[in-house]
């Protein structure tokens, strides 16, 4: 950028700089975007990058400085993607930017102790590196032309770097290509640098098109006959009467956090990963492998299938986000068709309602009233126990005001959450030592997974023991219940999750993405239900069959589906049968409003 004689008066710290800087700059090449996934992918990142330098150069006249700015912008991208991908095994998205960057990243950072010391990182060192680039770098470039000219240059390459920064980043650019990316493929290709940018175009929320091919003879209206009634007959009530005159069962959804079968575990053959929680029984309506559609956090996007009856990746990269854009425009929601039964709504939150938007999200999910975990001295390190204790006083109180209203509860537990990082000599008994030694290489991975799963298998034990003590105070008193549980997704043991073997169906295309479900009711229903493996999404139509609650026209549609395919959604096997249930949700039912 400038002349040798020009570079050789510069002060020595000055050129020191701009030597490092150079090195940084490319460093972060060939660490970023000439590794990146495709030629397309890296020709794109490495031009934003250059053209980035040029704009800075041209408006600062400072090489150092314009290497630098560039090179912390794009590192700080790419250092954040790696940090993210690996702990919830997707890489950071612009979204990331409006609906994440908040307090409750930094109580999340306050377990993670690499995320906290990123961060801390980045706070101090971003802004101090560039102001002592500044102070040391030297305004010489187009320093051989008149000032005159000089003004005129440097203006004419502003004027030509940014609209050229813009046309890079266009899905109607030369890089078109970079735009084309499925989510799947944006979510596990790991070109991070290029799916950030492409993310500022991939963020509206999409519709899925009307599909030519669907098997259009397929009705997607249920027939009321077909609506499964309470069994309350002498003939089929093989539990306890019931004594209540209630029309409607009292419903309990419990999500578990990071919960999975450890049985699913080739290695987990001890009697300590067996736990009653997972094991039918004589109550037991339906159960098994459960499809989640996130891996190691994303906890609301579960939440969302289970209350809305869809999946949020249909909706492209902007589903992630479902608490703050897709809640606000769903038309039927599980808590709608309850509350045309009788019911009311609420939910038991074990952190703040500000995370993750959480409050307002419940609010248009149509939730008649939020517990907010913080006012009933909730926090992440409460146990289940905790949990258990809390919902019972608001059971109790909220049943002792609504008489015989049927009460539908979703409540959250927290404590299974990662990190899984407390040290063995500080559990207990027989915690307290590795419990699968020997089964991987080398000696640290084999230590670092044992860390995990004992701390995994022992918080398990406080929940097999929640979840017995709501069996047995709601499905043995005289009141009908239906007692829902299931695992959000699995834990990611900072990634290490993936490389335990996993026994699943073979119908499961991924087995990171099963949990487990139970369904139970203290009386017999018309039927039970049995599936290889069942998607979230069909959760909420399946509990209303299970408690005898009329589905309106969506959760109909949803259950039908849920049987033609036998239990998998948008894995359907029969895509013409999918196509059909799409186009009549989404184009004649219309699920989203504007």
């Amino acid at each position: 950028m400038t002349s040798m004689p020009i570079a050789a008066t510069l002060p020595r710290k000055t050129r020191i700089v701009t030597y490092a800087t150079a090195a940084c700059f490319l460093a972060l090449l060939v660490c970023g975007p000439l590794i990146e996934a495709s030629l397309s992918e890296r020709l794109f990142s490495t031009a934003l990058l250059f053209t980035a330098v040029v704009l800075t150069a041209f408006m600062t006249r400072r090489p150092a400085f314009a290497l630098a700015l560039p090179t912390v912008v794009f590192g700080s991208i790419l250092i954040a993607s790696v940090i993210k991908y690996h702990y919830l095994a997707t890489p950071l998205l612009a979204p990331d930017l409006i609906y994440s960057v908040n307090r409750d990243l930094l109580e999340v950072a306050m377990h993670y102790p690499p995320i906290l010391a990123a961060l801390t990182a980045g706070v101090i060192l971003i802004p101090g590196l560039l102001i002592v680039v500044w102070r040391l770098d030297r305004p010489v470039f187009l320093s051989h032309v008149t000032a005159h000219h000089r003004h005129g240059i440097r203006a004419l390459g502003v004027c030509a770097a940014i609209p050229l920064l813009f046309a890079i980043d266009s899905p109607a650019g030369p890089f078109s290509a970079v735009f084309e990316k499925g989510m799947w493929q944006t979510m596990n290709d790991r070109s991070y640098i290029a799916d950030f940018f492409a993310s500022f175009y991939q963020t509206t929320i999409r519709i899925p098109p009307h599909a030519a091919a669907a098997d259009t003879a397929l009705s997607w209206i249920q027939d009321p006959a077909e609506n499964p009634p309470l069994c309350t007959t002498k003939a089929c009530a093989t539990q306890r009467p019931m004594k209540s005159p209630q029309e409607h069962p009292d419903i309990i959804s419990v999500l578990e956090e990071s919960t999975y079968d450890p049985t699913m575990l080739a290695l987990c053959t001890l009697p300590l990963c067996k736990h009653k929680m997972f094991q039918p029984d004589g109550r037991t309506r339906a159960h098994g492998f459960l499809t989640v559609h996130v891996w190691g956090g994303g906890t609301w996007t579960s939440e969302f299938a289970l209350l809305t009856g869809l999946d949020h990746q249909t909706f492209g990269d902007a589903g992630l986000y479902a608490p703050y854009n897709l809640a606000p425009r769903v038309v039927h929601t599980l808590p709608d068709v309850l509350h045309e039964a009788g019911y009311r709504v609420i939910a038991v939150y074990p952190m703040s309602g500000d995370f993750i938007n959480a409050r307002n999200a419940y609010k248009f999910y149509g939730f008649d009233k939020f517990y907010d975990g913080q006012d009933y001295g909730l926090s992440w390190e409460s146990s289940d126990n905790d949990l258990m204790q809390v919902f019972d006083r608001i059971y109790a109180d909220e049943k002792k005001a609504i008489g015989n209203q049927p009460l539908f509860v979703m409540m959250l537990t927290l404590r299974q959450h990662g990190p899984h990082m407390t040290p063995l000599v500080e559990q207990l008994q027989p915690y307290d030592k590795p419990l699968f030694p020997g089964n991987f290489k080398p000696k640290a991975l084999d230590d670092w997974i044992n860390l995990n799963l004992a701390n995994y298998l022992y918080r398990l034990e406080g929940s097999d023991a929640a979840i017995t003590h709501l069996e047995k105070s709601l499905l043995d008193s005289d009141r009908p219940t239906v007692l829902f549980h299931f695992g959000d997704h699995q834990p990611s043991f900072d990634g290490s999750m993936r490389l335990l073997q996993k026994i699943t169906p073979k119908a499961v295309s991924d087995p990171n993405f099963v949990t487990y479900y139970m369904l139970k009711s203290n009386y017999k229903p018309a039927r039970s239900y049995d599936y290889p493996e069942l998607d979230l999404s069909f959760a909420g139509a399946l509990i209303l069959d299970v408690a005898g609650v009329k589905k309106d026209d969506f959760f109909a549609a949803n259950a039908l589906l849920r049987d033609r395919c036998n239990g998998f959604y948008l894995n359907c096997t029969d895509k013409r049968v999918l196509d059909s249930y799409q186009n009549y949700i989404f184009h004649e039912l219309g699920v989203l409003h504007d």
